[in-house]
């Protein structure tokens, strides 16, 4: 253990924190003056953020697949020997293959529960019983939208999320009786590279077309709600799915009609 480390630093765990939504909140916990460990898979595009950062006695960059119970444990002895507590963590990494469901391998299906699922269940093993020991703290979890309702192309991907939001609540009821909290947002669309890739014009629209807000949330939108979740803020929320969608989990059918209906009606 770092003898050097004051017991009044906070510490939080982000994984998949090399990019995207999980490289917001590390910087929002950086913001928020917390220690911070990133933990990817991707080990050159992590060891570029951490270059960029440029903040070595805050940032630990740590390569590790968390789906492999291993790794997983090997990055929790080095947070507590860098940082030596934790507490918080943010279960942020995750695959998707988008597929219809009579093509999707069994192979696909298991590298999505794997990542997705297996590594929040590992993870939350091994870094809520850090939290514990140091008294108390939380666990968010990264689900999505796609575990509210179904979507078309995502049989593991919504499987698994659906599976994480119960996961979350299966935590919370044990682990709130240890002071810590456990809870989950589900984010609607959100302005990602990896969107970029994989959101045609086309699917863009039918989002736009569901989504009250009428756009895609930032990174920066999503790690607001996580930090709110981990702060003195949210001390009596326990077993929660927030959306952060724009409406979206809460909307049906019509909204390009009524949108014209209310365009028409401005003009008149």
């Amino acid at each position: 253990m770092n003898t050097n480390v004051s017991v009044n630093s906070r510490v939080a765990v982000v994984t998949g924190g090399a990019r995207g939504i999980g490289l917001a909140i590390g910087e929002w916990f950086l913001r928020h003056q917390y220690k911070v460990v990133l933990l990817d898979i991707d080990k050159t595009t992590l060891d570029a953020t951490i270059e960029r950062i440029g903040q070595p006695t805050e940032v630990l960059g740590i390569h590790c697949d968390v789906s492999n119970p291993e790794q997983v444990t090997h990055a929790a002895l080095e947070v507590i020997a860098q940082f030596g507590h934790v507490d918080a963590l943010v279960n942020n990494a995750g695959v998707a293959v988008f597929k219809p469901v009579l093509e999707t391998s069994f192979e696909e299906w298991r590298t999505v529960l794997g990542t997705n699922l297996d590594g929040t269940f590992i993870c939350s093993q091994k870094f809520g019983d850090l939290i514990v020991q140091n008294g108390g703290g939380a666990i968010v979890n990264i689900a999505s939208i796609s575990g509210l309702r179904a979507s078309t192309l995502r049989v593991a991907y919504g499987t698994s999320k659906a599976a994480i939001i119960q996961l979350t609540k299966q935590y919370a009821v044990e682990l709130g009786n240890l002071n810590v909290r456990v809870n989950v947002i589900a984010p609607g669309p959100v302005e990602t590279e990896m969107a970029k890739l994989v959101h045609s014009v086309a699917i863009r629209s039918d989002y736009y077309d569901t989504i009250p807000l009428g756009r895609y949330g930032t990174p920066e939108e999503m790690a607001n709600a996580v930090g709110f979740l981990c702060s003195d803020a949210a001390a009596f929320i326990n077993g929660q799915v927030l959306a952060v969608d724009g409406g979206f989990e809460a909307s049906g059918v019509g909204l390009p009609t009524l949108r014209r209906n209310m365009t028409g009606s401005s003009e008149g």
